[in-house]
């Protein structure tokens, strides 16, 4: 789906920044790629809008490229963990709407929350639970974390509840979960009513507290 032009700043370009670049880039997003590191500047000319060099911790810098004005500004420094959390600050400070930025471990993250940060990215504790969570259940094929305490997970469905309906499985009610799309197939039907059947082998998308899709998982499935 093509993105209507959000302007966006991407400041570091190492892994992460660069693959989000990439992604951005296809979503036809208009972006703006700052590094510090003139060779993955150049690297990554061809697919963002604008590319800079520059020190994302000098304020003058980035109030003359207008950066103020984006919608969001990832700040993906997560290995350079004095200049992440001064580039946090400073777009804060000179009026960035919404900040987003890598964190390296847990007291970094703290930091980052300290000065503002309107959302802490961990990509590689991300990916670990969702492959953790993955690996323990053969039921579980995706999982995200929306909070500490409640996710969106995608299950199979076993050969327990094959033929049978929403309705009559009653998973709201007895587990406290709900499901939002199911997969059959190339199909994806949202929010399916009571009396959609399942089969084995559909995916279904649950939402709920963490305790309650443990249980469906173990209980319902």
């Amino acid at each position: 789906m093509a993105n209507t032009q959000k302007q966006i700043g991407l400041i570091g370009l190492g892994n992460f920044g660069g693959s989000l670049c990439k992604e951005f880039a296809d979503l036809n997003a208009e972006i703006l790629a700052i590094d510090r590191n003139a060779d993955k500047v150049d690297a990554y000319s061809s697919i963002a809008t604008h590319t800079v060099v520059a020190d994302s911790t000098d304020e003058g810098v980035l109030k003359s490229l207008g950066i103020r004005n984006f919608d969001l500004v990832i700040v993906s420094l997560g290995d350079d963990i004095q200049s992440s959390i001064l580039t946090t600050l400073v777009l804060k400070e000179i009026g960035v709407k919404t900040v987003w930025a890598k964190a390296q471990s847990k007291y970094h993250r703290m930091v980052l929350e300290k000065i503002g940060a309107d959302r802490i990215i961990h990509p590689e504790r991300d990916i670990a639970k969702r492959l953790a969570h993955h690996v323990v259940s053969e039921k579980i094929i995706d999982y995200i974390e929306l909070s500490p305490d409640h996710s969106i997970v995608e299950l199979s469905a076993t050969r327990k509840v094959n033929g049978k309906s929403l309705g009559e499985l009653g998973i709201r009610s007895k587990y406290g979960c709900n499901i939002v799309g199911i997969k059959k197939g190339i199909e994806i039907i949202v929010s399916p009513a009571a009396d959609v059947r399942l089969e084995e082998g559909d995916t279904l998308i649950v939402i709920g507290s963490n305790k309650n899709l443990n249980r469906f998982e173990e209980k319902g499935l």
